[in-house]
């Protein structure tokens, strides 16, 4: 324990021994022991030192909790949500885009890796985005829960004491009653004024006279703002827990479909799968989605306005059966029309051509007959074709070029799509043999080829030249060099990209932002109003022997109609109690005199 510091302990020993007997030394300046350590610890003098006690582990852990569920606190983790969710729209995410993803990474050979060891590419399931959204629900469950309590707490107190002097209030008045008002009529007074502020849906409280109080009534309303702003925080959470839920047992499926084809849901129907954490595949449900056609509406209306040829409709023809045993059932899929299948929903996200190639081997056999998905590159749908054949003999087979739905030969003598419409479609293609490294194991992209360990039949660089193929007889078709085999342009078809997605907590966040906007809209819109009216022998001791009744207003916070208010009551009160006159009185409240009018 730290002795207290007094002019005694601070004397030197020659001070001691007496005062005004000058020791041999006291002309040569003297250390003095604790001014010296005041200097040192910054002090003054005579300032007692202070020892805090220590918190402990319990007491820090006590001082974080408090820190974590103030308001300051919970409005700052869900701004930083909002901003920790911003690299998710500037990089590609791999749940939605994992070629995107694979690109960048090509494209950019150092922030590539360093970004994606950051989770930049998995934003919304990363360790960084999670512990904010974690911290945020616990932030939000401390802050709500002390304040429900207090709440209920409060609405069941009833309303607040009579102030002594309604002058002080924003709004006051004052009335006179009759002159010839019987004395003994206060208490049916006061219960007509009591029902009056019920019927205006107040809470009230009939208060006796106590000491120099007079009898009066208080009364209070607007309950349901704080219960309306506990109701929006509560509804954050149960966004934050459905959101969660959806993350957790949901799934996002991608899966390219071309007319004709169809496929079951099932894991590998699926082209890309991303499960939650706690996905169980057993949850899917067994419906089946088969595209009968796919039609595309293209602007045709003059060139000049510089919109010719770009889509403004997407019109894709399904059928669809809700399980092994329903019949099928025909349902149209537009863009921001989802089809919902037993709570997975199926969206349209992205069209494309698919050219229907036949590919034979050096023996003579087919090995290759099917449609292929090809990747738009522009508005004109100047199309990505890369085709692996890995059953070919004697050599694995790929191809590599592009597919253009109306072949125009430009002025540099390039050939490249005019209109974004099949009218002369045609494939510009080069072609390679060798190990094409699927045996391997490696998962690969099915839209891109890596030409590094194969060797090269056909590009226009050699005598052979590139692979051009038409649709009229004659074009159709192409003999590979060195017998490697045939390759055909069979046919067109559309094909549609679908996003599959199943969210679970879907319908509850929708439910729960629902609430939150109910409850915002009553926490704003409801205000919370205090009234008193007391009875008093006559407006400040005037007129003896009358009685006047005096009401007064308080809000809780800014409310701009507390003054229409004052005048509903003050008319209510009129029309009750017939004969009031309105008194016009001057009151001075710290210093300030200000006239009240009725």
């Amino acid at each position: 324990m730290t002795e207290k510091n007094t002019p005694e302990n601070n004397e030197t020993p020659d001070a001691a021994a007496g005062a005004g007997s000058p020791t041999p030394d006291a002309a040569a300046p003297r250390a003095q022991p604790g001014k010296k350590a005041a200097k040192k610890s910054g002090k003054k003098a005579g300032q007692a030192d202070v020892e805090l006690p220590a918190l402990g582990f319990f007491g820090m852990l006590r001082w974080a909790w408090t820190q974590l569920t103030t308001m300051k606190t919970a409005l700052f983790l869900l701004l930083l949500v909002a901003v920790a969710a911003v690299p998710g729209s500037l990089f590609p995410q791999r749940e939605a885009s994992p070629e995107k993803v694979a690109q960048y990474l090509r494209d950019n050979e150092f922030w590539g890796p360093v970004l994606d060891k950051l989770q930049f590419f998995e934003v919304f399931s990363s360790v960084w985005f999670s512990a904010i959204y974690i911290l945020l629900f616990i932030s939000l469950v401390g802050c709500v829960l002390p304040r429900t309590k207090q709440h209920f707490q409060a609405s069941r107190r009833p309303p607040a004491r009579t102030p002594a002097r309604f002058t002080r209030l924003p709004e006051s008045g004052v009335l006179e009653l009759p002159a010839d008002a019987e004395a003994g009529q206060n208490d049916e007074v006061l219960r007509r004024v009591a029902k009056l502020l019920k019927r205006r849906r107040y809470r009230v409280s009939v208060r006796p006279a106590e000491g120099r109080m007079g009898a009066s009534v208080a009364a209070e309303r607007g309950y349901l703002r704080e219960w309306g702003n506990l109701v929006f925080h509560y509804s954050l959470v149960g966004v934050l827990v459905s959101v969660a839920v959806g993350g957790l047992f949901g799934f996002t499926g991608q899966r390219y479909l071309v007319e004709g084809q169809g496929f079951t849901n099932t894991l590998i129907a699926y082209d890309q799968f991303n499960p939650g954490h706690r996905f169980d595949a057993e949850s899917l449900s067994p419906f089946t989605v088969k595209l009968d056609d796919f039609h595309v509406t293209f602007n045709r209306q003059e060139r000049t306005d510089g919109k010719y040829g770009t889509p403004v409709g997407f019109d894709a023809k399904v059928q669809v059966k809700d399980s092994a045993t329903s019949e099928w059932k025909a349902e149209d899929l537009q863009v921001n029309h989802p089809l919902r299948v037993n709570g997975t929903d199926l969206y349209l996200v992205g069209n494309g051509y698919a050219p229907v190639i036949t590919v034979k081997d050096g023996k003579g056999d087919v090995v290759f007959s099917e449609p292929v998905v090809t990747v738009a590159q522009d508005g004109m749908y100047n199309s990505l074709l890369v085709l692996k054949i890995p059953d070919s003999n004697p050599d694995q087979l790929a191809f590599q070029g592009f597919f253009l739905p109306t072949t125009t030969i430009n002025a540099n003598g390039a050939a490249t799509s005019s209109d974004p419409d099949a009218l002369l479609p045609s494939l510009y293609l080069n072609s390679f043999y060798g190990d094409l490294g699927l045996d391997s194991g490696k998962p690969q992209n099915v839209f891109s080829l890596d030409t590094d360990k194969l060797n090269k039949l056909n590009d226009r660089k050699l005598d052979a030249g590139g692979i051009v193929l038409g649709r009229e007889p004659g074009e159709n078709v192409y003999t590979l060099p060195e017998g490697k085999g045939t390759i055909s342009f069979d046919g067109v078809k559309r094909y549609i990209g679908l996003q599959v997605r199943h969210d679970p907590g879907k319908a509850w966040v929708g439910g729960f932002a629902a609430l939150a906007t109910v409850g915002l809209a009553i926490s704003l819109f409801i205000p919370r109003r205090r009234v008193w009216v007391k009875l008093s022998d006559g407006p400040a001791g005037e007129n003896p022997g009358t009685r006047s009744i005096e009401y007064g207003l308080l809000a809780r916070g800014e409310d701009p109609r507390l003054t229409a208010e004052a005048k509903a009551l003050r008319e209510q009160l009129m029309k009750e109690f017939p004969g009031l006159t309105p008194v016009e009185i001057t009151s001075a409240d710290n210093g300030a005199v200000r006239t009240l009018r009725d």
